[in-house]
């Protein structure tokens, strides 16, 4: 049965399981199975604190960067007696770029907002990630994320239904007219830490990317509503980036760009550090992307990307449903994805892979570092409106190989496309079965077997 988007409120509404006000985070990740099966064991905080005990004023103008520093600086005391948490009450709290502690929960009350400051001087610039080796959008420094963590353990962001802000407009500006020094901020950004959970709130208008967990370990991203218009540049919801054990689930996000994107790294960088991402589970999602894809893998995967499930995507009114982006000089692989059970309507392309997509860090790649693209198993979709079913445009000399594809029905309605050019392929190959429109001849590997590693004896995909 074909499932329609709901409002953003109704899906609010809908998907929202609130929290304990006080939690610690214990995952309990099993390394063969599903990751989002296994919840987190939420211990209670035995203690707490309001912002307000550290001066903070919630009129949406007075700065509060200070009193934040001064009360995770105050609760890091707590660290080794079960954690505390930070209470934020409803209003409007501005704030610059601040840092997280381990064993901490930070908590938005309904109808609390955390701002984020317009002026650049309120976000420091700090060195680029290691896998990537300079800014995505300029090279050298970076902005500091809005709310951060560094090396931590244990951390919970949630709240009841409260909001997180970047304004980000007026980064969108300052990107478009090349205003900038540095590449933009994100809203929250987790660096080399473990036990994670981001969960019920709702994210609006970052400056780039709204949740990005990089080099981290079992992270939890749920029943969270991500939102920026559709003219914004290149901003992404969530981006697990380097990081195992990663679950998605219960989430709304509209972005400008890319709603989810799975990275590991860019081009040398990435394959020097060589951290994958691996071990993600994805379920039941809906998402919208204006000009990106709605689930994005690479480009910048060069640490690799691998053992990925995604399940139950309600993608709408997207550029592009689900996308696998590399190119010459990435190296890397992405390999090992079942996508099982996607439901789009109103989507240009449905499913793409491409070997020509994004640009160099620099002049010192290897054009000789070739990716490889293997073992997708894409299976039990069907779609509505949808103006080309597949363009898979693979690498001359590295082939994109074993693309399965099982139970597709795509209803191709553009007049532009008849069922034999709905979809494109080169330098490609794979499978298919009960697929309409039928797919190009690449897929008729008849004696290659569309079951995957990452289906269980029923048929049912779990993730490695």
């Amino acid at each position: 049965m074909m499932m329609h988007k709901p409002s953003l409120m109704k899906m609010l509404t809908a998907l929202l399981l609130l929290l304990p006000l006080s939690i610690a985070v214990e995952l309990d990740v099993r390394g063969s199975e599903r990751q989002c099966d296994y919840k987190p064991k939420l211990q209670p905080r035995p203690h707490s604190v309001s912002i307000l005990e550290f001066g903070a004023a919630g009129d949406g103008k007075t700065l509060n960067t200070i009193a934040f520093q001064n009360a995770i600086f105050y609760l890091k005391s707590f660290a080794d007696k079960g954690g505390a948490q930070l209470y934020v009450p409803p209003g409007k709290w501005l704030t610059g770029s601040f840092n997280l502690t381990s064993h901490l929960t930070l908590f938005l009350a309904r109808g609390a907002v955390i701002l984020g400051s317009q002026d650049t001087s309120h976000w420091e610039v700090v060195e680029p990630l290691p896998s990537y080796g300079r800014g995505l959008e300029l090279p050298g420094g970076r902005y500091r994320s809005l709310i951060n963590g560094y090396m931590l353990d244990d951390v919970v962001i949630t709240g009841d239904n409260g909001t997180i802000n970047g304004q980000g407009s007026v980064w969108w500006d300052w990107f478009i007219s090349h205003s900038l020094n540095y590449s933009r901020p994100h809203l929250v950004e987790f660096i080399s830490c473990k036990d994670i959970v981001v969960s019920n709130l709702t994210f609006l208008n970052a400056p780039a990317f709204n949740v990005h967990p990089v080099y981290c370990s079992n992270v939890q991203v749920q029943n969270i509503s991500v939102y920026a218009p559709p003219g914004s540049p290149y901003t992404v919801g969530i981006v697990p980036d380097s990081s195992v054990s990663v679950c998605i689930e219960n989430c709304s996000i509209s972005t400008g760009y890319d709603a989810i994107s799975l990275k590991s790294g860019w081009d040398e960088y990435g394959i020097a550090y060589g951290r994958p991402t691996e071990s993600v589970h994805i379920k039941q999602v809906y998402l919208q992307s204006s000009s990106g894809s709605a689930l994005a893998l690479g480009s910048e995967m060069s640490g690799g990307i691998s053992d990925v499930l995604v399940e139950h995507l309600y993608i709408y009114n997207s550029f592009c449903g689900v996308e696998f982006r590399t190119t010459k000089g990435r190296g890397g692989y992405i390999k090992g994805i079942v996508i099982s059970g996607a439901d789009m309507t109103n989507v240009h392309t449905a499913f793409a892979a491409t070997g020509q997509s994004g640009s160099h860090p620099d002049n010192n790649f290897d054009p000789n570092a070739l990716p490889i693209l293997q073992q997708i198993t894409l299976e039990n979709a069907i779609g509505t409106n949808i103006t080309l079913a597949g363009n898979f445009s693979g690498i001359q000399e590295s082939p994109f190989t074993s693309i399965c594809l099982s139970n597709i029905s795509l209803s191709v309605t553009s007049s532009s496309c008849s069922f034999s050019t709905s979809w494109v392929c080169s330098n490609v190959s794979g499978s298919s079965q009960l697929v309409f429109p039928e797919p190009c001849p690449e897929f008729s590997n008849s004696s290659l077997s569309c079951s995957s590693s990452l289906l269980d004896s029923d048929g049912q995909a779990v993730a490695l």
